[in-house]
Order: C-alpha cells, then structure tokens, then sequence
C-alpha cells in the first residue's frame, strides 16, 4: 500500500502544479484519477474491517510503525489546507483535494493497524492529568 501511495504522490505532485481547466489525465499531463481515490477507500475499508471500533480520541504514538504514520498524516492534512488554499487562487483537480482527503484517512486507519500489532491505540482520557496526585 505504501509503495503505491509514495508513486501516487509523485503523480499528485505533477497534478498539482499544472493547474488548469481541464482536468484529464493525457500523455502529457499526469492527473489523480478517480480509481485511485477508489482504491484508497477500499483499502480504509479492508483495514478497519480487522480493528476495534473507535471509542476515543486517539492520541499519535502506539509504538514505532504507528508513530510516523501519525506525522505522515498530520503532514498530509497540511498539504490538504494548503491546496485547499490553492484552489480559491487557481483551477486543480478536485480529485487530487480528493486523494489528499482520503489519503490522511487511510494513514490514520494503517496507523491504528500498526498500534493494534504493538499493543492497540493510545486513547485519550479527557482530563486525565488535572489532579495534583
């Protein structure tokens, strides 16, 4: 899955800086399509199909392979604001805002995938911390 995302994102990034009217893909214009925006979702899908129904907030950690997949996606929501940005300026593919959506989803779901092999999610406990004991 990663290996397709990190080529995606190479497509998402020539995509992006050829903004225009006309959003499809040619021999010379690469552009997110909607199978990849699919894909992404069935794969969100199959992942959360295995783990536990969220019951809190959760907090970024849950071990070594779930750690950076929570800054991955932390990073991709940046990305997502700033072509949002970008879009009230000039024309882009809302299928490319589309992937990026999709895509920090999918890393916070292979995120929780990877805390459930180390021992689960860190939850937030709301107020945890407000006693002096």
């Amino acid at each position: 899955m990663l290996r397709a995302i990190q080529n995606e994102l190479f497509d998402l990034g020539a995509d992006l800086a050829t903004p225009g009217e006309d959003f499809a893909p040619s021999e010379m214009v690469l552009r997110i399509v909607q199978a990849q925006v699919d894909r992404l979702e069935r794969e969100i899908d199959a992942m959360n199909a295995g783990l536990e129904p969220l019951r809190s907030f959760i907090l970024p950690g849950g071990g070594a392979g779930a750690a950076p997949l929570h800054l991955a996606r932390a990073v991709v929501r940046r990305a997502e604001r700033s072509a949002v940005a970008a879009a009230r300026e000039v024309p882009l593919n809302p299928l490319a805002l589309a992937y990026l959506n999709r895509l920090s989803d999918h890393l916070f779901v292979l995120a929780r995938a990877a805390a459930a092999e180390g021992g689960g999610d860190i939850l937030w406990e709301p107020g945890a911390t407000r006693s002096a004991d």
